[in-house]
């Protein structure tokens, strides 16, 4: 990974976007020292204009920035890190220094959520409780939300039917969770879907 560093004066934009949701996080620079840091260690490490040193993303806060992965654009000039945020990226407690609060991505939170209340195995935790009730109960509740949605999908009442389509999902999620698969692999199986269709459709003949 070639970085030219010399455009800037030593310097070079860094994008910062959410692993998972693809939010874009926030904007710093990086020297060579800055980035091979974030190279050994994994955490996202700036050079600190204002402080002229540098500076690891979290190391007051705790809001650290793992790293997943790294890219440079075409010119070599600008890095794009995809990490995943242990905490609000913005020192004004925000998700993101763009003060961009949205529902997107929220699945995301919602399944790390769920995961934690199972692996801590917390006791008062309803998600934990249905979970150890095993496969067959938390497939059979997905299936009752599941109908209790389409009974509302045949009325006109949006607020039951939206509360409804959450309560499916968040259920949904606890039986992937259940099956050892993530929100993630049904992702990538949609994704490929995808690219199958696309290249169908590229490669598809005129029907006259």
């Amino acid at each position: 990974m070639k970085i030219d560093f010399n455009k800037g004066d030593g310097l070079v934009p860094v994008i910062i976007q959410n692993n998972q949701t693809l939010q874009v996080l926030m904007l710093g620079y990086m020297n060579n020292e800055a980035f091979e840091k974030t190279i050994v260690e994994g955490k996202v490490t700036f050079f600190s204009r204002s402080k002229n040193r540098l500076w690891t993303k979290g190391e007051e806060s705790g809001n650290y920035l793992v790293v997943n992965n790294i890219q440079i654009d075409c010119d070599n000039d600008t890095i794009l890190i995809k990490a995943t945020p242990d905490g609000p990226t913005c020192h004004k407690g925000s998700t993101s220094c763009f003060s961009e609060e949205t529902a997107k991505g929220f699945v995301y939170d919602l399944q790390k959520t769920i995961n934690q209340r199972i692996d801590e195995n917390d006791m008062n935790s309803y998600t934990n409780k249905l979970y150890k009730r095993g496969i067959n109960k938390v497939a059979q509740k997905v299936g009752e939300e599941a109908v209790e949605l389409i009974i509302e999908a045949k009325d006109n009442d949006a607020y039951l039917f939206k509360n409804e389509a959450a309560d499916l999902l968040y259920h949904y999620l606890i039986l992937l969770k259940t099956k050892g698969c993530t929100f993630e692999d049904i992702e990538s199986v949609l994704n490929k879907r995808k690219k199958a269709i696309t290249k169908c459709i590229v490669h598809s003949q005129p029907l006259v």
